[in-house]
């Protein structure tokens, strides 16, 4: 039960995925770039260097239908007007080039610096891609000192800078930006100011100490200037700095104060913040507050129907279950997790939720099943990097350690250190060294300490190269082995009681009861604001209780006053009584007035639909007639006849069927009719694939008066084209729309790409079916135009006799 309704959840995030969501779609264009980067710095630092920066920009302006060039043109792009955005949005680049040949002064500027901006922020960029982007940077540079534009030359000198950046010229480049800052301030231009210090800084990586410096002077100076998104968004990139470089404590801290800030400006998706605040606190056994957090993001998720990420937050309360012990609940996220990061957008975290699935399994005892899980999960969707590689190795030996296979167990263990040696990216950091240490545990638990201290050392060889340190439960208990294995007791002693200590700082069983508890309370947690607002409402009560004391003495003074007062009330209220009783007596018979006219109307509207049902009946019984008389005749004329007659009379039934199934007994829905009657005409015919069809009609309604004579010409003019415009078996087209050109103003148009017709010919050839279309376009007292223009054309221009919103005022 619980699977089907998540597939319900699913089916209905899919209907709202093609739109942006009611939440982006409010935001200004400032508040649309803080979403851009808040999405695109999570995801590159949760898949920890799989994918680089401006991939994980492209995914997340995918995920929420926002251009990628909202990124990176900030100069130039003020929500205005921008000369050749729509062409570049659409990747039309051989048009923008042609427009830049025509363009000149500040509209050549930025058109350059954005397809300069569109080649050099490419995902994976190529080397043609570079060269591009330094021809359109360098036009740029010349047009902007041409101009003499201040404004200008920075924004082109900026964008250099970032080309040297991304083709790792770092030197050239800091030498630009350092040279812009010190120009801004020389001017004192705090604004761009602000925005050299931050794009500079952005470049720089998480281990520059100049880093952190230059973006907090550019918070400051966004602060000054009030521009808030701005000041929130650096400050995030300086709480990126403090996690990758292990402050994480201050990290936690400015997370919690991020969250402030983006309540304050009604900033909607708090959710990164808060999906890495349950990391941190996963990894710091806080498991309440993981908890709290975790189910805070998926509670919002669920009730906005956004599931636009709901992998990340669906794993991330997994793990949360998985840490306190719930491994059923935390399996039934991580499958959500993986369903959903399957179906919708890869942010490159579900396959995470596959390895944490395993683990969960692991957890519960199912080694065999977490094994056979893993191979069809990896048969399926094959490890791409060499991470996942590394990972789906590691969880296998895992899983095989646990059932006592130690072969198996130490081959994926080699397999998983093979993909190691691979990795450099800092951010994956944490993993490595905590499998390393699991593979030196198992060597010690096999009694071989040299293969234990040769990988125990490389845990030791990664804290030094990346300047980080590391300490687990897994590696307490390691160094214990170690140490007891070489008979040093002292120091077992010591490593056990590191041990001890780090254990007793998780969770206890006695605090799984407390944890229970919170997950009511975080579902009660919206009333709570609810009753301290009563508790304010009770004070109030007790003042106001004390006033009404003072207030009693008055109250006797008043009385006799009261008594005159509620003695004539209450004779207009005996008055007020008896004019009630005589209204509900009215109100009565006007009811059962109005329940007898409701009965009226079901009759004759279902008095209307079986007049209909036996119209069409009869017309059923009269086209049967005609095919039973065709079966005597042999004329050929004769029988021509009767086939059109036939069709007239096929199209005129089929209005009053469509009549009584419909709902509305006065109109046609000319989309569905018209579609019908040219497939009966096609498969009456027998055209197969020799003539197509090609039918465009706007969403009408038409009252019968005007259906059945247009259903009528519908029929000629397609039957006059089957037969006389395609003469020996050729194949065409017939070409049939019904447009609205003004209110109450419509076109039928008729046309094939057949003969054409020499209209002296045709008038005597089927002077009938001519004269009959003439007719019924009077009728409709339209207007009657044909031409041939290769192949015959048929208009018919005419207007809505008695619009609907006449009717009814008319009714």
């Amino acid at each position: 039960m619980k699977r089907i309704i998540f597939y319900l959840i699913l089916l209905v995030s899919y209907a709202s995925f093609g739109q942006l969501s009611s939440a982006v779609a409010q935001y200004d264009l400032p508040k649309k770039r803080l979403l851009i980067q808040a999405c695109s710095m999570y995801l590159f630092n949760a898949n920890q260097g799989a994918i680089d920066a401006d991939s994980s920009v492209v995914v997340a302006c995918k995920a929420y239908k926002l251009p990628v060039s909202l990124a990176y043109d900030e100069g130039f792009n003020d929500g205005s007007y921008l000369i050749g955005k729509d062409l570049i949005e659409k990747g039309n680049i051989n048009s923008v080039t042609k427009l830049l040949a025509k363009t000149k002064g500040e509209d050549k500027v930025k058109l350059s610096l954005q397809l300069g901006n569109f080649y050099l922020f490419k995902p994976s960029t190529k080397p043609d891609d570079l060269q591009n982007a330094k021809i359109y940077i360098d036009e740029a540079i010349r047009t902007s000192n041409q101009l003499k534009n201040k404004k200008w030359q920075q924004q082109s000198l900026l964008l250099l800078g970032k080309y040297y950046f991304q083709v790792n010229n770092q030197p050239e480049g800091k030498k630009i930006f350092l040279q812009i800052i010190a120009e801004c301030r020389k001017q004192n231009d705090k604004k761009a100011l602000a925005e050299a210090l931050d794009a500079y800084g952005t470049l720089l990586f998480n281990l520059d100490p100049e880093k952190e410096k230059i973006l907090l002077e550019a918070v400051s100076l966004y602060a000054s200037l009030g521009m808030e998104e701005k000041r929130i968004e650096n400050y995030m990139k300086i709480t990126t700095i403090y996690f990758w470089t292990g402050k994480i404590n201050e990290a936690k801290k400015r997370l919690y104060q991020n969250l402030i800030d983006l309540r304050k400006i009604d900033f909607k998706h708090q959710q990164f913040a808060e999906t890495t605040i349950t990391f941190i606190e996963i990894a710091q056994h806080n498991l309440e507050t993981a908890l709290y957090y975790a189910l805070k993001s998926v509670k919002r998720m669920e009730a906005e129907k956004d599931f636009t990420f709901g992998d990340i937050f669906y794993m991330r309360l997994g793990d949360v279950y998985n840490n306190i012990g719930h491994n059923q609940e935390a399996l039934e996220m991580y499958q959500k997790s993986i369903e959903i990061g399957r179906t919708m957008i890869d942010s490159g975290t579900w396959y995470k939720s596959f390895f944490s699935a395993v683990a969960a399994l692991s957890i519960k005892g199912k080694n065999k099943e977490a094994i056979d899980y893993i191979n069809s999960m990896t048969a399926k969707y094959p490890p791409k990097s060499n991470f996942d590689k590394m990972s789906v190795a590691y969880i296998k030996a895992n899983c095989y350690e646990a059932l006592k296979n130690y072969t198996l167990a130490e081959k994926y263990f080699k397999e998983m250190d093979f993909y190691a040696q691979k990795i450099t990216s800092p951010e994956t950091f944490r993993e490595i060294v905590h499998e390393y240490t699991l593979m030196a545990l198992f060597y010690a638990n096999r009694k071989q300490p040299e293969k234990a201290k040769f990988y125990a050392d490389k845990v030791t060889e990664l804290c030094n190269k990346y300047g980080k340190k590391y300490n687990s439960e897994a590696l307490q208990i390691l160094l214990f082995r170690m140490d007891s294995l070489e008979g040093n007791y002292k120091g077992a002693l010591r490593h056990f009681q590191n041990f001890k200590i780090i254990s007793d700082s998780t969770i206890r069983n006695t605090k799984r009861k407390e944890i229970e508890e919170l997950k009511i309370a975080y579902e009660t947690k919206n009333k709570e604001q609810e009753i301290k607002l009563l508790n304010q409402e009770s004070n109030l009560t007790e003042v106001a209780l004390k006033k009404s004391k003072m207030l009693n003495s008055v109250s006797i003074w008043s009385l006799v006053l009261l008594l005159i007062t509620v003695g004539l009330l209450y004779n207009r209220y005996r008055l007020k009584q008896r004019n009630n009783v005589k209204l509900e007596l009215k109100e009565k018979e006007i009811s059962k007035a109005n329940a007898n006219l409701r009965h009226l109307l079901e009759e004759k509207e279902w008095l209307l639909k079986e007049i209909h049902h036996r119209v069409k009946n009869n017309l059923q019984t009269v086209i049967s007639l005609l095919n039973s008389q065709s079966a005597y005749l042999e004329n050929d004329m004769a029988l021509s006849a009767i086939k059109n007659s036939q069709h007239r009379i096929h199209s005129m039934s089929l209005i009053h069927q469509k009549l009584y199934n419909s709902e509305n007994i006065s109109t046609i829905n000319m989309p569905n009719y018209i579609k019908e009657l040219v497939e009966y005409l096609r498969e009456s015919f027998s055209l197969g694939q020799r003539i197509r069809f090609e039918v465009k009609i706007d969403p009408l309604e038409l009252d019968v008066a005007q259906a059945v004579p247009l259903g009528l010409i519908l029929n000629e003019a397609i039957t006059n084209s089957i037969k006389y415009a395609f003469p020996d078996d050729r194949t065409g087209m017939i070409y049939i729309t019904l447009e609205a050109k003004d209110e109450n103003q419509y076109l039928l148009t008729i046309s094939d790409n057949g003969i054409g017709f020499d209209l002296n010919i045709d008038k005597k050839a089927n002077s009938f079916g001519m004269s009959l279309i003439k007719g019924l376009t009077d009728d409709l007292e339209g207007n009657l135009t044909m031409a041939n223009n290769n192949g015959t054309i048929l208009k018919i221009e005419f207007s809505q006799e008695f619009p609907l919103n006449q009717k009814r005022k008319m009714i």
